[in-house]
């Protein structure tokens, strides 16, 4: 028997069941994270390999053939320009997320898919032929401008399809078809390696696979009712209603409640950017800020972006390197599917602490091996130590990919309202790569400076992070965002904010907070 819920309006809506074809597009869908995922995998992976960097960075194949003795170890990948070719890619996806804001509401959820495709479909073609490092750079930005799109709309695509009782279970397929593509590309870099000169070229240039994957199934997809209500389509959303929830369900009443949330979202007569800034909104404003910088901040940077180069500074050979990477990805990849199986049922609060605890343990243990083993400046690990710095990554990479992994991209999607939804996530996704950007540029710089210094300062993040979010975020399992006001009017601290009418209230506009 399906749940039901009493809407804003008075009117009983259905909970939805899980219908084959809300499951088929929402996988189209999530299907975007595939090129998230290839990138960060296939650019940790060509970084390592030889012909790559004589081609583009001749100094740090020098300083990897004098590791251990006129080298430092933590110091062979210390080069500015060389973060900058995974560094770039985020500084455009910071542009890209702010403008995909705007583009979702005109284009549509749906719309901007299939922009995010054909931009890093550009992207990879500029890689795979690239003659000097600008060019390298030029392409790695097209593909950040692909990925800030994808991320801004998949998300709150996704939510916005699922039915309420499943959203984090659907919400969470984008981590999972991220991690997935991690895997993909890790094992694309693995199995090219071997072919010498034109190695980097045919890794790079694959990411145009998944970019084509989730441009053409987008093509056959319908946008999301919330979307078409928004630019006037009455009649595609409720066709695009049936479609999702099936012809037999009441789709009147989810339809009129869509319109009803429309309508008092146009009378705030303010654009959601500034809008999102209001008394009202500090929680949601707060907390996707905090949400899209924390999921950085736990340090998995490290091991994402950087696993084979940290494989190759300590120690092993360019197989091994990509081989770990390749075990790494399976990992987050496995874990993404535990989340997706969990997050409905033990809910987000839990697995945020869970995932901490763990992220922390690990990584304490890699501070501790590291300083035993190698010192400050000492020699490479053994091949028995390098499997136990891999279990560790390992451990880490698992509690991310069912916690603060999949959570970055279902929190803001269940907690912002209709009205302020494309500003909120753009703000959500814009702190994420600001902070991706800036890390990935000095991740190599940290590690040469602190040593293994740099895995306990991350541990310290997590714990901080965590007691954050025990404090501040509540639970949202379960919750229509249109009923997230009566859960702020409830805690111990937003309370003060949303009690308080805001300016736009005062005037006489009832406003909450709705939608699927």
């Amino acid at each position: 028997m399906e749940e039901e819920e009493v809407g804003s309006s008075g009117q009983v809506c259905a909970e939805g069941r899980l219908t084959t074809s809300v499951v088929i597009i929402c996988i189209i869908a999530a299907s975007a994270g595939l090129m998230f995922g290839y990138d960060v995998g296939v650019s940790g992976g060509v970084t390592t390999m030889e012909p790559f960097l004589k081609e583009f960075f001749p100094l740090v194949l020098k300083n990897m053939a004098e590791a251990g003795t006129k080298q430092d170890v933590y110091c062979i990948f210390d080069s500015p320009v060389l973060t900058a070719f995974t560094s770039s890619l985020y500084i455009a996806g910071l542009v890209s997320s702010l403008v995909a804001g705007l583009v979702m509401t005109s284009a549509g959820r749906k719309g901007t898919l299939i922009i995010s495709g054909i931009v890093f479909l550009i992207g990879s073609a500029l890689n795979a032929f690239a003659l000097r490092v600008e060019m390298l750079i030029l392409g790695r930005i097209f593909l950040g401008f692909g990925v800030g799109f994808a991320n801004q709309a998949a998300p709150v695509y996704l939510s916005e399809m699922a039915p309420p009782k499943w959203r984090g279970a659907l919400t969470t397929a984008f981590q999972f078809f991220l991690s997935f593509g991690v895997v993909i590309a890790t094992l694309i870099n693995f199995l090219v390696a071997p072919l010498g000169e034109q190695s980097w070229r045919v890794a790079l240039g694959f990411a145009a696979l998944p970019a084509t994957i989730m441009t053409v199934g987008a093509l056959f997809i319908p946008d999301t009712p919330s979307s078409l209500i928004q630019r006037g389509k009455v009649h595609a959303a409720r066709e695009s209603l049936s479609q999702v929830r099936g012809i037999d369900s009441d789709n009147e009443a989810e339809l009129n409640d869509l319109i009803s949330s429309n309508e008092e979202a146009k009378a705030t007569r303010q654009p959601p950017y500034k809008l999102m800034f209001h008394q009202r909104y500090r929680p949601h404003l707060v907390l996707t800020v905090a949400i899209g910088l924390f999921q950085q901040l736990t340090g998995i940077n490290m091991v994402a972006f950087y696993a084979p180069v940290l494989f190759r500074t300590f120690g092993s050979n360019g197989g091994s390197a990509l081989l770990g990477a390749m075990i790494l990805g399976l990992v987050n990849c496995g874990s993404a599917l535990v989340s997706t199986y969990l997050v409905d049922r033990t809910g987000r609060r839990f697995l945020y602490f869970e995932g901490a605890v763990q992220i922390i343990i690990c990584q304490v243990a890699i501070a501790c091996l590291l300083a035993v083993k190698i010192g400050v400046s000492g020699t490479e690990l053994t091949n028995r130590e390098a499997v136990v710095m891999l279990i560790l990554m390992c451990g880490i990479s698992a509690a991310f990919g069912w916690s603060w992994g999949p959570l970055t991209w279902v929190i803001p999607s269940e907690i912002l309202p209709l009205e302020v939804r494309p500003a909120g996530q753009a703000i959500c996704i814009a702190a994420n790569f600001a902070l991706t950007f800036f890390l990935a540029q000095i991740s190599m710089t940290m590690l040469c400076h602190l040593k293994y210094g740099v895995f306990l300062l991350y541990a310290s993040l997590v714990l901080a992070m965590t007691v954050f979010l025990v404090l501040f975020l509540p639970e949202t399992k379960g919750i229509r965002p249109r009923s997230m006001d009566a859960v702020w009017k409830e805690h111990w601290y937003w309370h003060r904010f949303v009690d308080e009418p805001s300016e736009y209230m005062k005037g006489g506009a009832i406003f909450c907070c709705h939608d699927q």
